[in-house]
């Protein structure tokens, strides 16, 4: 029988949410399966996958042939690669001790750029929150700035031309006083 490790949607319209399963080839997507090995939420951000990793190990290694996408997750969680790394044990190229070690640096490499990324996200998410904030409270006091203008009453300028006219007749007198000394 040809065995599939295959994604079977749930969720709802909108809101997908996965189960990566074994099925044979023959049943329907959502059909019958053989085993859960785990979920895969894209939802969040970044996607959740939960997975069995020794179980799934073994399938692929029975021979269970996984869909392109998961592939692609079976890839970055770290499967395809442990199984490769004991495709060179079983070919006498590398010992258990040197498997183990280049895989341990891989999954801490990985969890770096997670980690990293999720750090990121967060970052990004509070200074688009901060320059929101500051965007909004700029308009509140243009806002409250044109409603004090709205409500305060208009003060007629009767003063300023009448100081206008002193500094107008103080000019002519300083260049009397200037004509007269020359």
């Amino acid at each position: 029988m040809a065995t599939k490790i295959r994604l079977q949607r749930h969720g709802k319209k909108g809101k997908p949410f996965y189960y990566i399963v074994v099925a044979d080839a023959r049943a329907p997507r959502d059909g019958r399966f053989i085993e859960r090995l785990g979920s895969y939420n894209p939802n969040t951000n970044p996607a959740t996958i939960d997975i069995n990793f020794d179980k799934t190990l073994d399938w692929v290694n029975s021979g269970a042939q996984p869909t392109d996408t998961c592939r692609a997750i079976l890839s970055y969680k770290g499967v395809l690669y442990k199984k490769h790394l004991q495709g060179g044990l079983k070919k006498g190229a590398l010992t258990e001790e040197q498997v183990e070690a280049k895989f341990q640096q891989w999954l801490d490499t990985k969890d770096g750029k997670i980690t990293g990324k999720k750090s990121t996200l967060v970052s990004a998410k509070d200074e688009a929150r901060k320059t929101a904030l500051a965007a909004e409270a700029k308009k509140k006091e243009a806002k409250a700035a044109a409603i004090a203008a709205k409500n305060t009453p208009e003060v007629e300028e009767v003063e300023a031309p009448a100081e206008e006219e002193g500094e107008v007749s103080a000019e002519p007198e300083a260049s009397a006083e200037a004509e007269s000394a020359e």
